[in-house]
């Protein structure tokens, strides 16, 4: 199960870094497919408990990373963050069971994640990989009920 989990994560961190290039052209289009995904006024979309804990455990790591920004943890210690965020997913996706339309929205979100977790690898200075896994964030908690989740400030 082990290689499957860690198959999935190097699936979508590699997803990632192959449409980052194409990312910034086709923002609006992702955009667009997000919005079509959910009505603006309908329900958001139901979660089980290893998205919610999965998803908790990436919110922690990303509020960590807060830190990191103001000079206050090296960059081992972000690095740290970056791994838990990348179990995680790994997690979310090993465990999660959503509904279709629900399981293609996730997808976005862990799309964006995994841009921001190759950016961040890359070069980890670049403080806008920070911006873009708290984006994620936001797109997660407009997109799905989890009373856990805030929008990520």
């Amino acid at each position: 199960m082990r290689i499957h989990v860690e198959f999935a994560i190097a699936a979508v961190l590699s997803m990632a870094a192959a449409i980052a290039p194409v990312a910034a052209q086709d923002h609006a289009h992702h955009a667009a497919t997000a919005n079509a995904q959910l009505p603006a006024d309908g329900p958001r979309h139901a979660t089980d408990a290893p998205l919610r804990k999965g998803m908790a455990d990436i919110r922690a790591a990303v509020d960590a990373l807060g830190h990191y920004e103001r000079g206050h943890m090296g960059v081992d210690q972000a690095l740290a963050q970056v791994a838990t965020i990348e179990r995680s997913i790994g997690g979310i996706v090993a465990n999660c069971k959503l509904e279709p339309q629900a399981d293609a929205a996730l997808h976005g979100v862990l799309g964006t994640l995994g841009q921001g977790i190759a950016a961040l690898k890359a070069d980890p200075a670049d403080m806008a990989a920070i911006a873009q896994l708290r984006k994620a964030l936001q797109d997660y908690s407009r997109l799905f009920d989890d009373a856990g989740a805030q929008p990520a400030g």
